[in-house]
């Protein structure tokens, strides 16, 4: 097919009356209007979001910006000012109320009226709370998830002040992590029999384990929060098995829900979020979703990927057919976490591994997760070469023995061979 011609490309695209309106001003939102621009839509784009501050990073919410090593503008996605010179339309601090996919017409909490021709829900996730009947609503109970929590957290954690996390899952201890770090006698409980019960072999749990308690964490397993206790504001805790504390502040860190509300109201498929194809399109063919919010088929499973790496591939491949492409999305497992001075990095899924593999190279350490003989995922503490390496072996579906893997001497590039 021949190329098409620059001067009938500019009329095509100044031409473009379509008006392509974004829920959810995140990483995943941000992305998908840069990324419309980029593939020449011409057409209104409005990018909506309910915070009152333009996109910005959401992971070094509970690492670095917390710690008071990043300033709020490192934070910043992209100056306030590109929207408006890439003429998108950034509306902040209004949420939407109901969606409505028959007239194609959002209407935001302020009352306004937005139409659309193309709609992506970037809508993310929220992070599970305590119920008010076990002081869930008291005074000194936060949740780590925006910057508004971030910011009320850096007023909290004052040296000294005794702090509670409730959950031993990466929120949890990385909570643990900055708040030890700042100087404050932490206690962390968890309902479970360990920490990272859910996410991570024991190996990765025991490392973290004794990183935290080296910290001097009060690290408790298997012991849950029973109620919260405080006139107003909290003073004390009641855990599972009876003992009583008394704290300054609680922090929650029991897991986040993807943030369906609206998509489910307006009647679209959910299941494990926003049900998306491999397009990311949603059940309304004018609909697609991206992020948190949005579940894609994985090896025959429908998952989520709460992963900034999933927020920026998603939106691209949204914002590629939103445009009039064909692009279809391949998740791409990837996490990471930063505790004290160790950086945890992720790739793959482990979700049915049946062994576990253990490498150590000096300082450097990974655990190599198989299921029946197939390389599946890899946990790297201190150690990038182990995950890039391992992250390639993943992704083409090279399993290469576990003797070698373990082995420190091995040349793991070498193994990509294998």
């Amino acid at each position: 097919m021949p190329a098409e011609p620059d001067s009938t490309k500019a009329r095509r695209m100044t031409e473009d009356s379509r008006h392509f309106v974004v829920v959810g001003a995140g990483q995943a939102g941000a992305t998908l209007v840069a990324k419309l621009r980029a593939e020449g839509v011409a057409g209104r784009i409005t990018l909506i979001g309910a915070e009152a501050v333009a996109p910005y990073q959401r992971p070094p919410l509970s690492k670095a910006y917390l710690t008071g090593d990043m300033p709020l503008e490192r934070l910043m996605l992209r100056p306030e000012r590109w929207y408006a010179e890439h003429d998108i339309d950034l509306r902040l601090g209004t949420g939407v109320a109901t969606l409505d996919p028959a007239a194609r017409v959002l209407t935001l909490t302020d009352g306004a009226t937005v139409d659309y021709d193309r709609l992506a829900l970037c809508t993310g996730s929220v992070p599970r709370r305590l119920p008010p009947a076990i002081g869930g609503d008291l005074d000194g109970v936060h949740v780590m998830r925006d910057l508004s929590d971030a910011d009320a957290l850096a007023d909290a954690l004052v040296p000294g002040r005794r702090v509670l996390i409730v959950g031993g899952g990466y929120i949890g201890l990385e909570a643990a992590a900055v708040a030890a770090k700042r100087g404050c006698d932490v206690v962390l409980v968890e309902a479970g029999q360990r920490v990272l019960g859910r996410v991570a072999a024991p190996q990765t749990a025991d490392h973290f384990r004794d990183l935290h308690r080296a910290h001097g964490v009060d690290l408790r397993e298997g012991t849950g929060l029973e109620r919260l206790t405080g006139e107003g504001h909290v003073t004390g805790a009641t855990l599972g098995d009876g003992t009583e504390i008394e704290i300054d502040v609680a922090i929650v860190g029991v897991g986040i829900a993807p943030d369906t509300a609206l998509a489910e109201a307006a009647g679209l498929w959910i299941e494990n979020g926003i049900a998306t194809d491999m397009e990311c399109r949603t059940s309304d063919p004018h609909i697609w979703a991206a992020g948190d919010c949005a579940s894609c088929l994985f090896e025959g499973a429908r998952i989520r990927l709460e992963s900034v790496g999933n927020a920026i591939e998603m939106a691209e491949v949204a914002a590629i057919n939103m445009a009039g492409g064909h692009a279809e999305y391949e998740p791409r497992p990837w996490f990471w976490s930063d505790q004290y001075d160790c950086k945890l990095q992720i790739a793959g899924l482990n979700t049915g591994h049946d062994a576990v593999h253990v490498r150590r190279a000096g300082e450097a350490l990974s655990h190599w997760y198989y299921r029946d003989g197939r390389l599946i995922a890899v946990d790297a503490m201190n150690d990038p070469r182990a995950y890039m390496i391992g992250k390639r072996m993943i992704e083409a579906r090279i399993s290469p023995d576990p003797g070698a893997v373990v082995d420190p001497d091995a040349n793991l590039k070498a193994l990509l061979k294998a």
